[in-house]
């Protein structure tokens, strides 16, 4: 749900922002650099103002 919002309200947001915005839905120990990616993947075509 967390992902889904961000990608609705911050479709620029950098991997930085993605993991703030995120922090507080997965534990750091362990692969949560894949969920980091999935969501700025996501993100892309958003940010270059195409469908998602």
């Amino acid at each position: 749900m967390a992902a889904q919002d961000l990608l609705r309200t911050r479709p620029q947001a950098t991997r930085a922002e993605i993991r703030e915005y995120m922090s507080g839905n997965y534990c750091r120990c362990t692969g949560y650099q894949a969920i980091v990616d999935a969501v700025q993947e996501a993100l892309q075509p958003a940010a270059a103002g195409g469908e998602r």
